[in-house]
């Protein structure tokens, strides 16, 4: 298990205590994804460069680029 530090939770997490969202974290040459909501009940591992691309994509169709 990871520790608590390592999680990072979504900017779009909202408003009330924040915890509608996804948190990721970084594991090896993967990243780590889960619901914040219910950490125990999963977590999706997907490799860093697909999760980069995925992000990259996500910005690109926002507007916004880096």
């Amino acid at each position: 298990m990871m520790s608590p530090d390592a999680w990072q939770k979504s900017s779009f997490s909202g408003g009330g205590q924040g915890d509608a969202c996804v948190e990721v974290a970084p594991r090896h040459s993967r990243i780590a994804i889960r619901d914040s909501k219910n950490p125990a009940r999963g977590i999706l591992s997907v490799p860093a460069t697909a999760f980069a691309a995925f992000v990259g994509e996500l910005k690109r169709s926002q507007g916004r680029q880096e």
